[in-house]
């Protein structure tokens, strides 16, 4: 069993294409199952979005494919091909 404070230290890896996502910040819970069904990663931050809401990446739960030692790796598709303000 892990605890939540530990899973927050874990560095969150795409397998998909090696990406580093940064650190677990938060995790959804459904208390009435019992069980996670999401984690929270930080999203990039831009430098004219001071007012403007943080862009967290939420990763279900079923994306994550294995939990290591160091690292979370999760099964994304390739972020940048769905993200429009590149």
């Amino acid at each position: 069993m892990i605890k939540t404070s530990e899973l927050k230290q874990k560095e969150v890896i795409n397998v998909n294409n090696g990406e580093r996502l940064g650190l677990i910040r938060d995790i959804e819970l459904d208390l009435k199952a019992g069980k996670i069904e999401s984690i929270i990663v930080p999203g990039e931050k831009k430098v004219w979005s001071f007012f403007a809401k943080d862009n967290d990446l939420i990763i279900a739960w079923d994306q994550v494919e294995k939990i290591g030692e160091d690292v979370v790796l999760v099964n994304l598709y390739d972020l940048k091909e769905f993200n429009n303000d590149t």
